[in-house]
């Protein structure tokens, strides 16, 4: 299978070979003829999966593993494109199972695939903004809700103080929310709060005062 790869493409494929697997990485323009190699000739007629990778700051790795159920061979085809480029062309007239996953990774990454007969959303909901499995993509959530992961120095309030409260991975700086941060005077009021003794406040209010 390597060297019918290398035979074929020459210096436009890069094969690799890891684990017993085959990867065969070529320009964005031989992405569907080396599926079409794959598929008439080195036998690889069974689609498994496709889906993209984030890789920045060059842009989204697209890659598809397909299989030749004849002698049991596996093949990666890998191709990049640029985030400002991001379209390839469709590979669902030679694998009908490529379908489902081009328009699965066009709604997860933003890769377009031209010529693909209904490249709409397939699992988010209607009216869903952006493309989640971006690495550019902010989980506003993690901000909206309290942050559950390992407190750094000066955040569990027994330590020096830290310069600035800690956000979640992947939230950028300026997604802060001062807001909702604690001031000094807030903390000092439910410092005093917390530590009031319920038992004298009940006594005064009695009328029991003790001297």
């Amino acid at each position: 299978m390597r060297a019918a790869l290398e035979e074929k493409y020459g210096s436009r494929v890069e094969v690799s070979e890891a684990f017993g697997q085959i990867t065969a990485e070529v320009a964005p323009d031989d992405w569907q003829a080396l599926a079409e190699f794959a598929r008439n000739d080195l036998g690889c007629v069974f689609f498994d999966w496709l889906t993209g990778v984030d890789e920045p700051p060059e842009g989204f790795a697209v890659v598809a593993h397909v299989y030749d159920p004849a002698r049991h061979r596996h093949l990666l085809l890998r191709t990049r494109v640029p985030y400002t480029a991001a379209t390839l062309p469709t590979l669902t007239g030679l694998y009908r199972g490529a379908d489902w996953h081009e328009r699965e990774t066009f709604e997860m990454f933003g890769v377009e695939f031209e010529g693909h007969p209904h490249l709409v959303p397939l699992l988010l909901p209607d009216g869903f903004e952006g493309h989640p499995l971006r690495k550019d993509f902010v989980l506003a959530s993690r901000v909206a809700k309290p942050w559950p992961g390992a407190k750094e120095p000066g955040e569990s309030g027994h330590g020096s103080p830290s310069r600035r409260k800690t956000l979640p991975p992947g939230v950028p700086a300026d997604w802060a929310r001062p807001a909702i941060k604690p001031t000094a005077e807030s903390a000092t009021e439910s410092a005093t709060e917390t530590t009031a003794d319920p038992a004298a406040e009940t006594s005064v209010e009695n009328g029991d005062e003790r001297g």
